[in-house]
């Protein structure tokens, strides 16, 4: 996009085998340096129904670990503490745009309240 962008981790399955849950805590250390104790599934989403077969799986990451981030030689990413709240402010205005994160942010605000 030749721009930064606010987003929430996210990665490829190493092999079509591999579970979801074991991407996403293996991104969330990679991308944030942090580790979980407990990834808990939210939403499954299909990207583009009427063009491809891709499904993405949301989870929510709880009791955070501090570890270390392991980014590729080309990847910058910047890690910054935000309120549900904020997130959807920036959702409302046109701010934010990246569909997976738009729809995880909601269903995360639906499902806990926030």
């Amino acid at each position: 996009l030749e721009r930064y962008t606010l987003e929430l981790p996210a990665g490829k399955l190493d092999d079509p085998k591999e579970e979801g849950i074991v991407c996403a805590a293996r991104e969330l250390e990679e991308e944030t340096g942090y580790r979980s104790d407990k990834l808990e599934w939210l939403i499954t989403l299909r990207t583009t129904v009427a063009f491809c077969d891709e499904a993405i799986d949301i989870f929510v990451a709880h009791n955070l670990i501090p570890s270390h981030q392991h980014l590729d030689e080309d990847e910058v990413i910047n890690v910054e503490r935000w309120s549900v709240e904020d997130l959807q402010q920036l959702i409302y205005t046109g701010k934010m745009t990246d569909a997976k994160t738009v729809a995880a942010i909601m269903a995360y605000a639906a499902k806990y309240g926030k």
